[in-house]
């Protein structure tokens, strides 16, 4: 009896050195970090910046692997096929909400086939527009669009959250504009500034700079308040759209079934990374901000998000076979 109860004492104490031991053992490889994006946007940009602090508070190296095409889906796949155990990670931004969503044949579901590390930037999604076009508002957009039909086209990354919001707008105004997909984002803003595309929504980071330089016109912001860098740009709700507000966000994921406690010590990780004066110095430069929380914390924020864009999806009626 004396021996049972020593063994169903010990028992507890030795489970609770399961997950500590699992996460002490984390430092004997390369960390992947995947991302769906093209070389040089705005979340490639975020993750290779989070790469480098990451792997700098881990004492680890960690590398991005780019993998874009097919609207964010075949490198989520992936991600979400690779073992559980902490060294193949997913930077993903809100594609990873949008697109079991527009994907009519997806054989996996983003939502439970990842975990939740840590919610990494966030900032404003911007509508931009050639300077030559005579709107400087949605509103006049829209208004001239309608004067004007079948003469201007959308630009977009294939299946992501600026083609979902630019449709939308299309849609519910009624507006004969053509749509134009690609790979990425930023070759949409090439043909733009080449005159071939009149119509686009990216991310501060990438549009800021073409902003400041007049390449570009932003006619509004999607966020609940202006953008402090473009302090004369409305938000949608002030062009008309009560109730609007939507955010540009990146975060970090882990596939389903990574031990909880390499989940929190990349979370620690990564909230230490994103406290330091350097990152936070590039971060500034590049126009997203940090966003510092738990796990939980991350969950919350999905579960908030994923209801607005399944009504955004509904509405504008973008489907991906």
């Amino acid at each position: 009896m004396i021996a049972r109860r020593t063994l169903l004492t010990a028992v507890p104490a030795v489970l609770g050195l399961v997950l500590p031991v699992a996460a002490q053992g984390y430092h004997t490889r390369v960390i992947r970090m995947i991302t769906p994006f093209t070389p040089g946007s705005p979340v490639d940009v975020a993750a290779r910046l989070l790469a480098q602090h990451l792997g700098a508070q881990l004492g680890q190296s960690v590398i991005v692997d780019n993998r874009p095409g097919a609207g964010t889906t075949i490198c989520m796949k992936a991600a979400a096929a690779a073992e559980p155990d902490g060294y193949t990670l997913l930077f993903q931004s809100s594609s990873l909400v949008v697109a079991p969503l527009m994907y009519r044949n997806l054989d996996y579901d983003p939502l439970k086939a990842f975990a939740p590390v840590a919610n990494v930037v966030s900032s404003h999604w911007v509508t931009v527009v050639p300077p030559s076009l005579p709107a400087r508002t949605v509103p006049e957009f829209i208004a001239y669009a309608r004067a004007h039909p079948g003469t201007l086209n959308f630009g977009f990354g294939q299946g992501t959250a600026p083609q979902l919001v630019g449709e939308w707008l299309k849609l519910t105004n009624k507006l004969d504009i053509g749509s134009v997909s690609y790979r990425g984002g930023m070759q949409a803003i090439t043909d733009m500034l080449g005159g071939t595309i009149h119509l686009n929504i990216g991310t501060a980071s990438t549009l800021v700079p073409l902003i400041q330089e007049g390449k570009l016109r932003a006619i509004s912001v999607w966020g609940p308040t202006r953008f402090p860098e473009l302090p004369e740009v409305p938000t949608m709700i002030e062009s008309g759209f009560p109730g609007l507000s939507l955010w540009f966000w990146a975060g970090l994921w882990a596939p389903a079934g990574t031990p909880a406690a390499i989940v929190d010590k990349l979370n620690a990780a990564t909230n230490s990374a994103l406290r330091s004066p350097e990152m936070q110095a590039s971060m500034h430069k590049l126009g997203v901000e940090a966003t510092i929380g738990s796990p939980q914390d991350f969950a919350a924020f999905i579960a908030d998000e994923a209801p607005k864009w399944a009504r955004i999806v509904a509405d504008s009626g973008v489907k991906v076979e």
